[in-house]
């Protein structure tokens, strides 16, 4: 394999003619800048995916070491209506020949769209974890500890690529970056500010760190003070329980010498999406399209007409049930057979109706966050990833039904809700007819229960003089406007966290929002009597005021033209296409380093709306040949521009397509496209 083709973050590009439009037509791909075995690599690949094609490969320049070769798929029988070009081909073509890829579904498919989106910059959708050390810390030995954990856990060795169908990307290798700061170069608030900002390059391995901040020199003579760690990871790769998993896994590597033995432990996430394929459909099919939130379902926390806000990010407040009054929620819960979960499900009916500000019963819907983990996959609670997924719970409020029967109802929807906890969020739009990318819901709760530290684990450590804290988390994200997670604190209080959208929900709403979900909450208990209705709880918050809530800005399908590079007159010109999760700063970075006579523009293209080829050729002027650029996601709306132009104007341009990588690395392959684009014309 040659050295200078396959460094890690390297990006392939490939370029593609459609030369017919019919569904028998080939399709033929000159790979650029690969060596002989990656571009075989990739045939074998789609030869073993995409059955539906022969498959050959030829030298496209007759000069080994020039890095070109045409790939050409004949379709064996008539292609099918999505055209030739699918998410999943494009994706096998463009992503680099690795350990194997994982396919990424549902809730973690929305999560990664919505960070490489960059809507609130680059912190968005990080999470922390933190706890305090005490006693003696061997820096050499922690390093490799979490290193050792990488080579066991595959999920510490994957990347997203979402050029074509998302998939995780799983390497031989990762490292995990430890970071040691001293208490006198930085403070903790503003040390856990940059960490978060600093964000995660999605396409690069390595989506977990640590830092440790040292504390300040004990004057009382007892010892050291304590070392603060701080863990961060992104939240499409892993949940909470699992990053908590990780870090159990660290101290028993720590423990045995920063080294432990065996391979990769399984199952892991590989195993987990295998189990997700061979599910049976059919019984989830029919019980969403019975189960989906129907259309008047009330799903807003807040009354519409709230102003236009300016503001972005996420939000996170906090508030906190007493141990006793938690105790007495529990035992109020319990008595009608009912959780606490359910009590709180109870709550947040209650405050999505009251916004709905409607009279008489009404369906209300809400996502539940299901860990899914308590699958029938074997020792599924022990997988770090991100399993789990937030279900639409519907239930019917009527304010002159008894408490009892609510409670009750949303204690069996839930139950009933358990046996899908895999189905994805698209698949039960799919099915009960709510098509498009609308939300189900507009808010979820999760209710998040912590692994315990193991009892072993915890006298080992006190064996070698260490005492370590419950990790706890510092930040949240939510890619809705409000999330409300409940988890129990070492006390025994019911802690719950409202993560929000700012530019949906003002802190004051999100902040009278929790505050009325708490008392609610300490006055449940009060209710024992069976006669008890729901108008009595709703009646409980007549005098405060019902939140209000934004609307989401417009989008659509607008379109926006820049000319990057004027070029030489008749030059032909080089359209790159801007979607969102292409690499931010690629296409400047091309268009200041590209050598070539070419003009360059770049067009925006957001919704479906797409851009007419008709246009494009309009801006051209007399005698210019048009090439037509994607790199990573802008590789299919490259595709459809050049099918369309081809169908419309009987021009076909060529189209350049790259994978998903670094501003230079994805600048470098388009450019070396560009230059084989030119090598043909000349």
């Amino acid at each position: 394999m040659s050295s200078h083709h396959s460094h890690a973050g390297a990006v392939l590009a490939l370029v593609h003619e459609p030369f017919g439009t019919q569904s028998w037509s080939p399709l033929v791909f000159e790979l650029c800048g690969l060596g002989a075995a990656e571009a075989e690599a990739v045939a074998a690949r789609i030869a073993e995916r995409h059955r539906g094609y022969d498959i050959e490969l030829d030298d496209a320049s007759h000069d080994e070491r020039s890095g070109r070769h045409l790939l050409r798929l004949t379709p064996v029988g008539p292609v099918g209506d999505g055209g030739p070009l699918t998410a999943e081909l494009v994706a096998d073509l463009v992503t680099p020949p690795s350990g194997g890829t994982v396919a990424v579904t549902g809730h973690q498919r929305e999560l990664l769209l919505a960070a490489v989106a960059g809507r609130g910059g680059p912190g968005r959708h990080v999470e922390q974890l933190f706890w305090d050390w005490s006693g003696p810390l061997d820096l050499t030995r922690f390093i490799t500890a979490w290193q050792s954990v990488a080579e066991r856990e595959v999920v510490l060795r994957a990347s997203f690529d979402w050029a074509g169908a998302a998939r995780l990307v799983i390497h031989d290798r990762a490292v995990v970056e430890v970071v040691r700061h001293v208490h006198t170069a930085v403070g903790w608030s503003e040390l856990l500010r940059q960490d978060r900002a600093r964000g995660f390059e999605l396409y690069r391995p390595g989506l977990l760190r640590v830092s440790l901040l040292d504390g300040p020199p004990d004057t009382t003579g007892v010892g050291r003070s304590p070392t603060r760690v701080l863990v961060t990871y992104h939240r499409a790769l892993l949940d909470e329980r699992g990053a908590r998993l990780l870090v159990q896994e660290f101290y028993r590597s720590y423990l045995s010498g920063g080294v432990l033995p065996g391979g990769d432990r399984r199952p892991d996430i590989r195993d987990h999406s295998q189990w997700l394929d061979r599910q049976d459909p059919g019984a989830a099919r029919e019980f969403w399209a019975a189960a989906a939130p129907p259309p008047d379902a009330a799903v807003s926390p807040g009354r519409p007409g709230g102003p236009p806000r300016h503001t972005d990010g996420a939000g996170r407040i906090q508030r906190r049930l007493r141990p006793p009054q938690t105790a007495r929620l529990r035992s109020w819960a319990a008595v009608w057979g009912a959780g606490e979960s359910s009590a709180l499900h109870v709550v947040w009916a209650l405050l999505l109706y009251r916004a709905a500000g409607v009279d008489g019963p009404l369906p209300v819907a809400f996502g539940v966050h299901l860990s899914g983990r308590d699958m029938s996959l074997r020792a599924a609670a022990g997988i770090p990833g991100l399993l789990g997924n937030p279900l639409p719970m519907t239930v019917t409020v009527d304010p002159a039904a008894p408490l009892l029967e609510l409670l009750l109802q949303v204690r069996d929807a839930a139950l009933d809700l358990n046996p899908y906890a895999w189905v994805s969020g698209d698949r039960i739009r799919e099915w009960s007819g709510n098509a498009g990318d609308a939300d189900l819901t507009e808010t979820t709760v999760r209710f998040d229960n912590h692994p315990e530290l193991p009892e072993n684990l915890r006298t080992e450590l006190a064996a070698q003089g260490i005492r370590v804290g419950v990790p706890q988390s510092a930040s949240g994200d939510t890619i809705l406007p409000v999330t409300l997670v409940a988890h129990y604190d070492a006390e025994g209080g019911l802690v719950l966290t409202a993560l929000y959208d700012r530019a949906r929900f003002a802190d004051t709403d999100a902040s009278g929002t929790l505050s009325q979900c708490l008392q609610l909450l300490r006055r449940l208990p009060d209710h024992y009597d069976e006669q008890a209705t729901v108008a009595d709880v709703l009646n409980l918050l007549r005098t405060s005021e019902v939140p209000r809530m934004t609307r989401p800005g417009p989008g659509g399908g607008h379109l926006a033209l820049a000319v990057l590079r004027a070029g030489e007159p008749q030059a032909d010109v080089v359209c790159l296409v801007a979607v969102p999760g292409v690499t931010p700063g690629a296409y400047e970075l091309l268009a200041r380093e590209y050598e070539g006579p070419e003009r360059i523009v770049s067009v925006s293209v957001a919704g479906p709306a797409g851009m007419s080829p008709t246009a494009l050729y309009e801006l051209l002027g007399p005698g210019r040949r048009l090439v037509v650029c994607g790199a990573g996601p802008a590789g299919r709306a490259a595709y459809e521009i050049a099918r369309r132009a081809a169908r419309e104007t009987g021009e076909a341009p060529a189209v350049v397509m790259t994978g998903v990588g670094g501003a230079a690395e994805s600048a470098h392959a388009l450019s070396q496209a560009l230059r084989a684009v030119r090598a043909r014309s000349v």
